[in-house]
């Protein structure tokens, strides 16, 4: 693990202010004051979560001169989002020259710390990066711009107030609350929805006998035992390998699908302008690529694949739906569609999230109120998909829409930047290929929001300047010159 003050990147983090200078960061707050009536403070902007989502939100916002922003994570510093928590693949998948949360800036790039402290070669060999070394990354791009992320900040209820403000409840009311004008929920990839729970594990006790891939699961515990991982997607792949490099006696994996999924299909259009052109494209069109996209269902990693297949005593097995499970003289009964039985001690879920307002506790006293895309649009025959119907229906600003106009007008100042917004606005707000351009949508659009609402603080402010540019002495009048003259 590294840290900012490592003397290899002194260099680097000299030019990373450098940079910032040359940018004008940070340019003057802009805003207009406001109060409550009690005299509390009110932020412009809370950003909730401190991972990569996180930092570049308050870096873009913090570039457009919304100065008066605080940002808050419930983990430790250096535990935020999934890197060294519940993730468990070896290395990330994105191709390793991703931009990521650079936001433009070269000197903020994941090569440029790299290089600085390994070396040009280094780079050169490097595969693909190491899961825990993109959080020491995002640890040095948090201490390298000074972000003020809050930690151990736990926002559990967003209470919209009569005065048009949003009050954030932390840790169920112990602590005092955080009053704003705005607020951006940067919250990863389950921050709208919780992990997909098959109904099938309901007779079993968890974290005794399963485990969601989100769980923080004992894997020592699995040594020597049976494990049955649930799909063959990335997280189950990534859980299937950590059980057997814990030393499990054996692990299966079962997967519903008849053959091993092997081709990541949205790459086939990966560019700039699937980013740029996916919000402004019409609601049919958005809804049968990610129906496409997702029922064609995206392969685990080659890397991640092998790492479980060149243990001998790794299974997969194909066209095994669940039917039920049960507990059985101390181990888990496993019955398939078709009928086949597995026995084991220990099931894992690589089933994934769900994305879905309602499973929010933190939106509860309006959840109901948020328009999703079951609201707003019918699929055709052909093209049903429940899952992508939960996702909520959003604004170009990644602001939550009514699903009756005129009953929760607060929802306009909740920002979505995870990745609930895939269905409305793309993958610009989880994945790391384009979260800076999602960054930059999110700031014009909170200024935007911003000063639309304070356009007569704005204007009273343009009537009131005063500064003059000249004083007098840069010009002559000829006309008075030539009266002087002729007097």
């Amino acid at each position: 693990m590294t840290s900012a003050q490592d003397p290899r990147l002194a260099e680097l983090n000299a030019r990373v202010k450098q940079d910032l200078e040359y940018l004008n960061f940070p340019p003057a707050n802009w805003s207009k004051p406001v109060g409550t009536e009690a005299g509390q403070a009110v932020c412009d902007a809370v950003i909730i979560g401190g991972g990569m989502c996180g930092l570049v939100a308050w870096l873009a916002l913090t570039r457009a001169g919304i100065r008066n922003l605080r940002i808050v994570d419930r983990a430790q510093k250096g535990a935020e989002g999934p890197w060294v928590t519940y993730a468990r693949m070896e290395t990330l998948r994105s191709p390793k020259n991703l931009l990521g949360p650079a936001l433009g800036m070269a000197s903020l790039t994941f090569r440029a710390w790299y290089t600085a402290l390994f070396g040009v070669a280094a780079w050169e060999e490097l595969f693909r990066i190491p899961r825990p070394m993109w959080m020491d990354y995002l640890n040095w791009y948090r201490d390298v711009l000074s972000v003020p992320v809050e930690n151990g900040i736990d926002v559990t209820r967003v209470i919209p107030r009569d005065d048009g403000l949003l009050e954030l409840e932390i840790a169920g009311g112990e602590r005092p609350s955080i009053i704003t004008r705005k607020l951006v929920m940067a919250t990863g990839r389950d921050g709208l929805g919780e992990p997909a729970i098959p109904d099938f594990v309901a007779p079993l006790t968890r974290l005794k006998t399963w485990g969601h891939s989100a769980d923080m699961i004992d894997f020592a515990a699995l040594k020597g035992k049976r494990v049955v991982v649930i799909g063959v997607g990335a997280s189950a792949v990534d859980n299937a390998a950590e059980a057997l490099e814990a030393g499990a006696g054996e692990v299966r994996l079962l997967a519903r699908r008849k053959s091993m999924p092997t081709i990541n299909k949205l790459m086939g259009i990966g560019s700039y302008g699937v980013t740029a052109g996916f919000p402004k494209i019409e609601p049919a069109w958005r809804w049968r690529l990610m129906d496409y996209a997702t029922k064609q269902q995206t392969p685990a990693p080659h890397n991640s694949t092998l790492r479980v297949s060149r243990h001998p005593n790794a299974y997969f097995h194909f066209d095994c739906g669940i039917r039920s499970m049960r507990e059985e003289d101390g181990e888990v009964v496993i019955t398939t569609n078709k009928g086949r039985i597995f026995r084991t001690d220990f099931v894992i879920l690589g089933t994934g999230f769900n994305v879905d307002p309602l499973a929010r506790p933190e939106l509860a006293p309006f959840q109901d109120r948020i328009a999703c895309w079951e609201d707003r649009y019918t699929p055709p025959e052909g093209e049903e998909n429940a899952p992508l119907g939960r996702f909520p229906w959003l604004e170009e600003d990644f602001s939550f829409t009514e699903k009756e106009p005129g009953t929760a007008p607060w929802l306009k100042d909740i920002h979505c930047f995870n990745y609930g917004s895939s269905m409305s606005l793309g993958k610009v707000s989880g994945d790391i290929p384009a979260i800076s351009e999602g960054a930059l949508w999110l700031a014009r659009g909170v200024s935007a929001s911003l000063f639309i609402r304070d356009i007569d603080h704005h204007w009273q402010e343009l009537l009131a300047y005063e500064k003059p540019e000249l004083d007098g002495s840069e010009w002559t009048d000829a006309d008075a010159v030539r009266e002087q003259k002729t007097a």
